[in-house]
Order: structure tokens, then C-alpha cells, then sequence
């Protein structure tokens, strides 16, 4: 199905992957949007969709209503990009988080037109050597803020702080890594309030900064990156993995067989 976007006027095509609409793009269309949305500092947020957050989609009404209304979902997770393409997105790629975060510094160290960052989520630590190596990586990129927020509920004062803080700052995309269903619900809450585009990123700035070891090529290439994670981080990542993968495959098979 398509709908139309408002302000630039684009079409946006999606399909539907267990009942969570994704976009159907390719990774300049991807890039591009960004860079609009960001340049005129929209209000805005994005969605990186894998297994796991398809799969919650249907047992969290909160989280299915925040992909649907998202301004852009993409197909992170081989399984998401594969489904799409056997429901007719043939060249359908696999859009990811981290390797989104990168292709978008890549291009912004090289355009000066492109704008602003803020990163918003992770540990103080992580966020301390996730700069040195951005700037180490991309010196042309333009970061004007980070923050680290604690694991606890916010005040109001606090979430006002951090709103001006972003908005005083001029950044026109942020990165958000508070892992998921968590980042998708604050970019929702903050969608008219915050004045950039917000992209969930999930363990994007571990593994940018090295704290987090990512899965080698041949893996990622492979669909077998959750392999990785689950060897690397089993005690926490066993359920989401064991448990989500196979209700996906099993909600996949029955979303194929009422196609045909």
C-alpha cells in the first residue's frame, strides 16, 4: 500500500511484514529523507525494525500504534528483509541501525550541508569514547550534544531540560540508543516537542564505540548477527531470540501461505 508524506511531497510505499508496516527503500532514499527532514529540523522520528520489534508489535498495542505512526520504519534484520521481498519488495535491503548511523556520518563528514547530531541514550562512558571516534572517524562531522539518561523515570523539569537542550543545540537528527520497545515509546512521546529527526538505533553506539563487539561480516551478511549477540549476551538475549524468532516464523509462514 502507499500513503502520501507530507512536506516535501513523496510517496511512500510499504509493506506490511506480520501486520507492522515497513517502507519499502533502498539506503540513498533512506539517507536522503533524513537529510530533508533534518535540514528543515521537522519533528520526526524513524523506526528500525528487526524480528523482535515486528513481533511485539502484535502483543504491545502501544508499540504497534508507535511503528505505524512512525515517519519512516525500515527493515532492520534479515528476516524483516527477506518476508518483504517474498511478498513482492524483490530488492528489498537489509536498512540496519548501526551501519545507518554510519552511512549517515560518512555522508555528513563529506556535505557540510548535511546536519547536525545529538546522541541521546547509552552510558556516560560509552558516549565519551562513542565522540572521540566519531570525530577521530568523520572530523567534519558536526556533534553538538550528547547526553546520558539515568535509568530511572524523569521529572518534568528534566524532560523540559532535556527538550531545550536538544533544540538550543541547532542538531537536526538524533540518534537514540535506549534499546527497544523503550526508544521507539520516547521518540513517539517526543514527536512535536523535540525539532529533529529521531532514529532508534538500538546497541548502535556500543557497538560504534567498541564496548560491544559486533558480528563479523560473514554473519551479518549471512542473517546470523543474532547468532552473535545471543553467544555474546545469553542470559538477556535468550527470549528475545528463542522465543521471538519463532513466533515470527511462524506468523511469516501463515502471512505467506494467505498470500497465495
Amino acid at each position: 500500500m502507499s500513503e502520501i508524506i507530507d512536506r516535501p511531497l513523496v510517496v511512500r510505499q510499504t509493506t506490511s511484514v506480520i501486520g507492522a508496516s515497513i517502507d519499502v527503500l533502498d539506503w540513498d532514499t533512506a539517507l536522503q529523507r533524513i537529510k530533508g527532514w533534518g535540514s528543515r529540523r521537522e519533528s520526526r522520528y524513524i523506526c528500525i525494525c528487526n524480528a523482535h520489534s515486528v513481533v511485539t508489535t502484535t502483543n504491545d498495542p502501544e508499540f504497534y500504534s508507535v511503528v505505524k505512526n512512525a515517519d519512516m520504519a525500515t527493515s532492520d534484520g534479515a528476516p524483516v528483509a527477506w518476508l518483504m521481498r517474498k511478498m513482492g519488495s524483490y530488492e528489498q535491503q537489509r536498512i540496519n541501525g548501526p551501519d545507518l548511523m554510519w552511512k549517515y556520518c560518512t555522508e555528513a563528514n563529506r556535505q557540510k550541508d548535511w546536519p547536525a547530531v545529538y546522541l541521546y541514550g547509552g552510558s556516560e562512558d560509552t558516549l565519551v569514547i562513542l565522540q572521540a571516534k566519531l570525530r577521530s572517524e568523520f572530523p567534519a562531522l558536526n556533534i553538538v550534544g550528547a547526553y546520558s539518561p539515568p535509568f530511572r523515570s524523569l521529572s518534568k523539569q528534566e524532560e523540559l531540560d532535556i527538550i531545550h537542550g536538544i533544540n538550543d543545540s541547532g542538531a537536526g537528527v538524533v540518534w537514540v540508543s535506549l534499546g527497544c520497545p523503550k526508544q521507539e515509546k520516547w521518540m513517539a512521546a517526543h514527536r512535536g516537542k523535540i525539532n529533529a529527526v529521531m532514529i532508534g538505533v538500538g546497541a548502535a553506539f556500543d557497538y560504534h564505540a567498541g564496548t560491544i563487539i559486533r558480528a563479523p561480516l560473514w554473519m551479518q551478511n549471512s542473517g546470523l548477527e543474532w547468532l552473535h549477540r545471543l553467544c555474546s549476551e545469553p542470559r538477556r538475549l535468550w527470549k528475545r531470540y528463542f522465543v521471538t524468532n519463532t513466533i515470527f516464523v511462524i506468523k511469516a509462514i501463515r502471512q505467506l501461505i494467505s498470500k497465495n
